[in-house]
């Protein structure tokens, strides 16, 4: 893996009983003790989940790779003559929905991981989330979620008290399945994006007929046209992310409060005019945006020993389909952010986008097991066992070693 900077040649007011959540998206956390911790390290950390596969090389384009531009030719921002990035190092760019973690990264306080892959290697959403959010190889494979298993995990100081986790949702998200309590709690009135009956059709589609999903999101696509918008319209997913974020920030600040939290924001499925700078892609980025803004201003100063881990159950293809969308592809970006980030760094051993590069002449090749993101947060911010990380976090993955120097 390479630090691409170090190269020559990144009136809602919930308290501790209540918590207003947003269409679209889960909220959970689990407790912890302080006194778990040496000195007066008092650390957080939230898992950030894009459900429907962030396209990567949208939200973070590798500007410098000679075949970027002939891949993604009338989306790819960034290149000569196109706009949409902000410069990060030279070879990398951001999308410049994402203005604020450009803030972020400025001051250090964002990493951007790229070509980065769980150990899922097919393309069906429902087991690229088993497996983003079990931990495991394949899907399927178990009934509870690393996050979960790290809250059983964590190191016990004296003064120890009850773990447990809640998850705002209509029911447990695999991540959070496991031994610690869950508890579960849906707002009256709100049911997430995803659970309406078209939403319904296209998961199965999806997972059963890839062909047949893309034409149907296509014409869905072209029925919000039609309408003269999208479902759910830009201020409108802003304000919902946002929502989420303000909430889970103050709960995530009051000093009894939570201390590990897990959110979800759904929509990131862009098979059809996905829009990377003004579209519904960047709509989201922006959205997303906001929330982590959102997160920081909430925590305060428990920002400075907090970490979010942005992650997304699988990439996108390299090349554009026919409807100016990407399907489903492989590697992708992650990011880190937060006051406990050894950021303002792209770490990438980046494979290159030539057609012998891709993986299976069709995605950006994974470099980076995602694993190893998470364990190195995992070790060096919330203290837990190497050996515990290899066995019991992420259970068979003795081989992929922590990665060193995430953490501030």
């Amino acid at each position: 893996m390479t630090d691409r900077n170090s190269r020559s040649a990144g009136a809602l007011a919930p308290t501790r009983r209540v918590f207003l959540a947003s269409v679209g998206a889960f909220v959970a956390w689990a407790h912890m003790p302080r006194a778990a911790f040496a000195g007066t390290r008092d650390p957080r950390f939230v898992v950030v989940i894009l459900r429907g596969a962030m396209d990567g090389l949208a939200a973070v384009p590798p500007i410098g790779d000679p075949d970027y531009a002939k891949l993604r030719g009338d989306i790819a921002i960034g290149s000569p003559g196109m706009a949409g990035t902000v410069p990060l190092d030279g070879f990398f760019a951001l999308n410049d929905a994402m203005p604020k973690l450009k803030q972020l990264y400025g001051s250090g306080e964002a990493l951007i991981v790229h070509a980065v892959a769980t150990a899922y290697r097919d393309r069906s959403h429902f087991d690229g989330q088993d497996v983003l959010e079990s931990g495991l190889t394949q899907p399927g494979a178990s009934r509870d979620g690393w996050l979960n298993r790290a809250v059983t995990a964590l190191p016990r100081g004296e003064a120890v008290r009850p773990a447990s986790g809640l998850a705002v949702s209509p029911t447990v998200p695999l991540v959070l399945r496991g031994g610690a309590p869950v508890f579960t709690w849906m707002p009256d009135g709100l049911m997430p994006v995803g659970m309406d009956t078209s939403d319904r059709l296209a998961g199965l589609y999806d997972h059963a007929d890839p062909e047949l999903a893309r034409a149907f999101a296509a014409g869905r696509t072209i029925d919000r046209m039609a309408a003269g918008g999208t479902a759910v319209k830009g201020g409108d997913i802003t304000a919902s992310f946002r929502r989420i974020a303000i909430g889970a920030g103050r709960l995530l600040a009051e000093p009894d409060g939570p201390r590990i939290a897990a959110i979800s924001f759904d929509g990131w499925d862009t098979h059809a005019s996905e829009g990377p700078e003004n579209g519904q892609l960047g709509r989201r980025l922006g959205a997303l945006d906001g929330a982590l803004d959102a997160l920081k201003t909430e925590l305060g100063p428990a920002w400075a020993d907090t970490v979010v881990a942005v992650m997304t159950e699988f990439g996108r293809t390299a090349h554009v389909n026919g409807t100016d969308g990407t399907d489903h592809g492989t590697a992708t970006t992650a990011f880190l952010v937060g006051g406990a980030v050894k950021g303002g760094r792209v770490l990438a051993d980046w494979p290159g986008l030539a057609p012998d590069k891709l993986y299976q002449q069709r995605d950006l090749a994974p470099t980076t097991d995602l694993r190893a993101v998470l364990k190195g947060v995992l070790r060096d911010h919330l203290g837990i066992a190497e050996p515990v990380l290899a066995t019991d976090i992420f259970p068979g993955s003795i081989g992929i070693r922590p990665i060193a120097g995430l953490i501030a």
